[in-house]
């Protein structure tokens, strides 16, 4: 139901005028140094370490985040699988990592203050850093481009 209301203002924006990069800028960020999931996580890396996200738009989408449940640090994930959830005045939504790995570190920080997704979702709303065991798999994710235009044809 949210994410057909937002789809809603995005069909009205572009009827009403407002120009395509205009609404890609609404979703995205100017880091191109991400990848996406088609379920808008996002991992960046360095040095062979991971940090996981959500999207502005899944943000977005799911409200004001009041809790978030993280994985355990040492815990082994693999691409794909659910390792946390995130609850909001709206939704409850679960997190899936985008990679595979060892979880080294989670962001306790966003844990007792949630709204920090909502207000800095690509900085301090982060969620958690993985040492990935199989660096391949982000060929599989999409870059910035990819996932701005996935947002524009599938949303």
């Amino acid at each position: 139901m949210v994410l057909g209301s937002i789809m809603r203002s995005a069909t009205r924006l572009s009827r009403s005028g407002v120009t395509h990069c205009c609404r890609r800028a609404f979703y995205s960020t100017d880091n191109k140094g991400r990848y996406y999931t088609k379920k808008h996580e996002w991992v960046s890396l360095d040095s062979g370490i991971g940090t996981i996200g959500i999207s502005s738009y899944a943000q977005e989408a799911l409200g004001e985040v009041v809790f978030v449940q993280l994985p355990d640090v040492g815990r082994t994930v693999a691409a794909g699988d659910e390792c946390g959830a995130l609850e909001s005045v709206k939704a409850a939504s679960e997190v899936y990592t985008p990679v595979s790995g060892t979880i080294t570190e989670r962001n306790d920080t966003v844990e007792s203050t949630p709204s920090l997704i909502n207000k800095s979702c690509y900085d301090e709303g982060w969620l958690f850093r993985v040492k990935l065991s199989t660096p391949d798999e982000i060929q599989q994710l999409m870059n910035q481009t990819e996932y701005e235009k996935y947002l524009e044809e599938s949303h």
